[in-house]
């Protein structure tokens, strides 16, 4: 039997869960150029972001000294920013000595994940109206020391395939890294009362598209497969995935494929390994060999990168 939360939630395993570290208690945030402590840090209550979700935002990690694929990462902000129409007021140079100094503030050489957000800004009044905005984007930079649990790994998770299905850039280009994500987080909420870790989430054609958080590959025949991306985040990890897989000589496809196919293969989300889908056990239950295989190659293309 799994524990319950305060919200009523079963306690479980989460892709996005990590080890939990005192250091974080007393992290030093960016909010609009000043550093204030952890618990100080505010935005107004008209802010774009809180009032409707209008922003873009990433996740960035920093591994051995190394911002992982950041002017990737910063190429990604600023399409979906400029796809908006959501001036950020930063350069691009601007913002990476934020991220930079951020990390340095908080004397951060490893392990650390940043979320870097943008708002369209404070409102006059709350609507959706981009031009009732006074003043400039509100840009925050949260740093935090995050190890992923090490038992993630060693078990693995286990997904539930919601009924939510992802969508296409006719009605929410999942592409566009925005602030609003609730189609996603009411997956992995039916997911955590069907008792699995994440959710699994097919596309409008009943394909599989991706996790709620992570993208998904399945290994078959040696080879990897994910999804194309039509349906799907432009995941950053992903490609590094099949680059560095393919860099050693596997084969990497991006595919339409079936559940069918998922029951019948070995899994991974992200570089994170999944030993059940739907009750169904993958494999023999145990992660394998390829998802390590797929982890460390992953791990070593993104530390031979450079800190931008």
């Amino acid at each position: 039997m799994t524990a319950a939360t305060p919200t009523g939630l079963a306690q479980g395993e989460s892709a996005q869960g990590y080890v939990a570290d005192p250091r974080n208690d007393s992290v030093l945030v960016y909010v609009n150029g000043e550093f204030v402590p952890r618990d100080e840090a505010r935005v107004s209550i008209f802010d774009s972001g809180f009032v409707l979700g209008d922003g873009v935002w990433e996740g960035l990690r920093l591994v051995q000294g190394r911002i992982v694929s950041l002017d990737a990462h910063l190429d990604r902000l600023y399409e979906g920013a400029m796809s908006i129409a959501l001036d950020i007021g930063l350069t691009r140079d601007e913002l990476t000595r934020a991220i930079v100094t951020t990390l340095a503030k908080n004397a951060m050489t490893d392990g650390a994940h940043v979320r870097l957000m943008v708002t369209r800004g404070v409102k006059r009044t709350v609507n959706q109206d981009p031009r009732f905005v006074i003043g400039k984007a509100t840009v925050v930079i949260v740093a935090e020391f995050k190890t992923p649990k090490p038992e993630a790994k060693a078990r693995g998770l286990s997904l539930f395939t919601s009924t939510f299905r992802t969508s296409g850039p006719d009605v929410f280009d999942l592409r566009l890294n925005s602030h609003s994500r609730l189609n996603l987080i009411q997956a992995l909420i039916q997911a955590i009362h069907a008792g699995a870790d994440e959710a699994l989430m097919l596309d409008p054609r009943g394909f599989v598209a991706s996790c709620n958080s992570t993208n998904f590959f399945v290994v078959r025949g040696g080879e990897l497969w994910t999804s194309t991306g039509d349906y799907s985040f432009k995941g950053i990890t992903q490609r590094n995935v099949i680059e560095a897989w393919r860099a050693a000589g596997g084969v990497a496809r991006e595919c339409d494929f079936t559940l069918a196919q998922v029951y019948a293969a070995g899994t991974l989300g992200g570089v994170t390994p999944v030993t059940k889908v739907d009750g169904r056990t993958i494999g023999d239950g145990k992660p394998g060999a390829q998802t390590a295989r797929a982890g460390e190659l992953y791990l070593r293309r993104v530390t031979a990168s450079t800190l931008a």
